[in-house]
């Protein structure tokens, strides 16, 4: 499935939640889908939770 295809999907989910549901269960949806893209990300090994939690603390490396 390509990368368009899934952002029309992700869209279309987001928009048919915002309709039935409302704007709060819409940023809920939108919330787990932004939880469930990290975990897959570190699951898959492309985000490195230590660099992650490195930029947030405001610690910079120079490599």
């Amino acid at each position: 499935m390509s990368k368009s295809a899934v952002g029309a999907a992700a869209g279309a989910v987001l928009a048919l939640t915002w309709i039935v549901l409302g704007f709060w269960a819409f940023v809920l949806v939108a919330v787990a889908m932004l939880i469930g893209a990290a975990i897959g990300r570190i699951a898959d090994g492309r985000l490195d939770v230590r660099a992650l939690a490195d930029v947030f603390r405001g610690r910079r490396s120079s490599s």
